[in-house]
């Protein structure tokens, strides 16, 4: 019984996450889907970033796969966030890690497509599995979605699945919210975390 694990943004989900996932499901008996998720005491911190919640892009993954595939929040940043870092030095960097490995029997491995990424899963003995970089960016995708809310030309529906598109059109508001604001993301050793919860007080 092999494991797969896949911790990415997934905000929102495209057609490169869904091919990722398809591969995935090839190459392990469970595919354990890991959208990450930053948390202010019990409030999910959202920004320009990281738009959708976790049960909007668990919503999102599920109109593609269904029940084929795991979707857990064992991936959670609990603020301060700056806790977190360094990684490996800190309580905190391990608890993750146990986390991430929660309910995980018999052989596993994690999936990348960042190299940075990859030494960060080897560090923590996820056994990265470091697959190509695709062409199409979930961050590319956000800003066509940003460019519609603005009344601008827009191409975003070629890049995710019909039934995805449809999520992201009931859930327009969140779009529309973000669009004309500021990104209140800080990037840390690489990783884009939200200014909100970085130095709980």
């Amino acid at each position: 019984m092999t494991t797969a694990l896949y911790l990415a943004h997934l905000n929102p989900v495209t057609n490169a996450h869904v091919e990722i996932i398809k591969e995935l499901k090839k190459e392990a008996d469970i595919v354990k889907v890991m959208p990450v998720i930053f948390k202010y005491d019990d409030k999910e911190v959202n920004s320009k970033s990281f738009p959708f919640n976790f049960e909007s892009r668990k919503k999102m993954l599920m109109s593609v796969f269904g029940d084929s595939i795991e979707i857990t929040e064992d991936y959670s940043f609990f603020a301060p966030f700056k806790k977190y870092l360094p990684p490996l030095l800190t309580p905190k960097s391990w608890k993750l890690r146990k986390q991430i490995l929660n309910g995980v029997e018999g052989k596993y491995f994690s999936y990348t497509g960042d190299k940075a990424e990859g030494y960060m899963l080897k560090f923590y003995r996820l056994k990265p599995k470091i697959g190509e970089r695709k062409s199409l960016s979930a961050a590319s995708v956000k800003e066509k979605l940003y460019d519609a809310a603005q009344g601008k030309k827009s191409s975003w529906k070629e890049d995710v699945p019909e039934g995805i598109s449809k999520i992201i059109e009931e859930e327009w508001k969140t779009v529309e919210k973000y669009a004309s604001m500021e990104d209140m993301t800080t990037r840390v050793v690489g990783m884009k975390f939200p200014k909100e919860g970085w130095s709980k007080k």
